[in-house]
């Protein structure tokens, strides 16, 4: 059997624990060629380019 606790952990106690648990938001950036929110430093997932130049080839949505 594991060990269980011998006393309570306070309700302060058990808050500071789960301070660090909050999500945040993602920081999203405009697509200088698309226009749609993307990830910074990272290839546009909705057209593919990244500094101006196409990185990835993506199909056109039917």
């Amino acid at each position: 059997m594991p060990p269980h606790p011998k006393r309570k952990h306070s309700k302060g106690r058990r808050d500071r624990r789960r301070a660090h648990d909050a999500l945040t938001a993602l920081n999203l950036v405009e697509c200088p060629n698309c226009h749609q929110m993307a990830l910074p430093h990272t290839v546009c997932p909705n057209c593919g380019q990244y500094k101006g130049r196409e990185v990835i080839a993506v199909e056109a949505a039917k």
